[in-house]
């Protein structure tokens, strides 16, 4: 079947009231306005966002055929001479890609320039005939063909006209309720122009994280945002809902926005949980710990050392002498500095005395990972 392109206006649809896509917006705008005070000390915290935004580049890039694992990635976190192949380094952009949104997105308006430092940074030093672009950050200045759609994407001559357009509905000032519908409306759009030569995935993805920060569904101090989870937990939904709305009707666009608005009050209120500690030291940190003394990655008397740690969230050399008083204080230093030379615990910061918790590119990772996999957070399935 030949493909054709077919002009589709950009706008707003309105869902009934009754409907499950008015519910969802009006549970949306709660848990963005929601207070989240949270029990999760901050250096916590900061970790377990750390390892979701690795979690959503790894997700991300494999939407798109990328084979790599998680196991396979938190390898490379371990041990950085690890494998460098160019499916790490797409990885690797992607999480830079991250940062960057995060440093910049409440800055600077969402417009081209913003665009296209996103895309240079998700295809850099990429091969052009693999996941890179033949122009990293410019609209492409050809035709292209979407595998996955039954369409054809507007001419490359069209594409900053579109884009423009977009640009403009992403920015317009509207009501509060419409704020995640343009959010949806605008990935679909995004997805349906098609403007970069390769790559449009992953930047359409990351532009959806922008637009949520934008929106105030992420703070510096509390909740993690992981979208990508909402696509690809199964990508044959993702296409199939995205066809649904490239028929350009309102029930085709509100079924996308459903689906999508669906997914995100999911991870939200799953992930949500993550800011309460004792949710998080009994599901997460104490198993990923037993994992790695099981594993002999810890010895017993590290493991000792490191739920005592978890218990109080700091430790000094007095709080471990105290379970294990028979030690005299050079045994009790040595062992926090192999825990320390191990990166498990890191002096506090503005302390030399106090430590806490470190579990981010190291072994106690993998049990970090298994943890958050058995309790249902990973973003696919491995």
């Amino acid at each position: 079947m030949n493909k054709i392109f077919k002009h589709i206006d950009l706008r707003l649809v309105e869902p009934s009231f009754t409907s499950e896509t008015t519910e969802l917006i009006m549970e949306l705008n709660y848990l963005r306005r929601k207070e989240l005070g949270g029990t999760t000390p901050s250096h916590i915290f900061f970790q377990i966002k750390h390892i979701f935004h690795m979690l959503e580049s790894i997700a991300s890039a494999r939407i798109e055929g990328n084979r790599t694992t998680i196991l396979e990635y938190i390898e490379t976190k371990i041990d950085s001479k690890q494998n460098s192949s160019e499916t790490i380094h797409e990885i690797y952009n992607m999480e830079n890609a991250l940062n960057f949104i995060e440093d910049n997105v409440n800055k600077v308006p969402i417009n081209r320039m913003f665009l296209s430092e996103i895309h240079k940074i998700v295809v850099k030093d990429l091969a052009s005939n693999n996941e890179g672009s033949k122009t990293p950050g410019d609209y492409r200045e050809s035709p292209i063909f979407i595998a996955q759609a039954n369409f054809a994407p507007p001419d490359h001559l069209q594409v900053p006209s579109y884009m423009n357009e977009l640009f403009n509905f992403i920015n317009a000032t509207n009501s509060p309720q419409h704020d995640l519908l343009k959010i949806a409306l605008a990935h679909h759009r995004f997805v349906w122009i098609h403007p970069f030569d390769n790559g449009n995935g992953r930047t359409v993805r990351l532009l959806t994280y922008a637009m949520l920060v934008k929106q105030g569904f992420n703070i510096h101090q509390g909740r993690i945002i992981n979208p990508t989870a909402v696509f690809c937990y199964d990508r044959n939904k993702y296409y199939e809902f995205l066809a649904l709305a490239d028929k350009g009707t309102d029930e085709g666009l509100l079924e996308w926005c459903t689906y999508m608005l669906r997914g995100l009050k999911s991870e939200i209120e799953k992930i949500d949980n993550l800011t309460e500690y004792d949710y998080l030291k009994k599901n997460i940190i104490l198993p990923a710990i037993n994992f790695s003394q099981e594993r002999k990655h810890i010895t017993d008397v590290e493991t000792k050392i490191l739920k005592l740690l978890v218990e109080h969230q700091e430790i000094m050399n007095a709080n471990v002498q105290k379970i294990f008083p028979k030690r005299n204080p050079a045994d009790i230093s040595r062992l926090l500095k192999n825990l320390k030379k191990k990166k498990m615990i890191i002096p506090k910061e503005g302390t030399l005395r106090k430590y806490v918790l470190h579990f981010d590119n190291n072994f106690l990772l993998r049990g970090i990972i298994k943890a958050l996999g058995d309790n249902g957070f990973l973003p696919l399935n491995e």
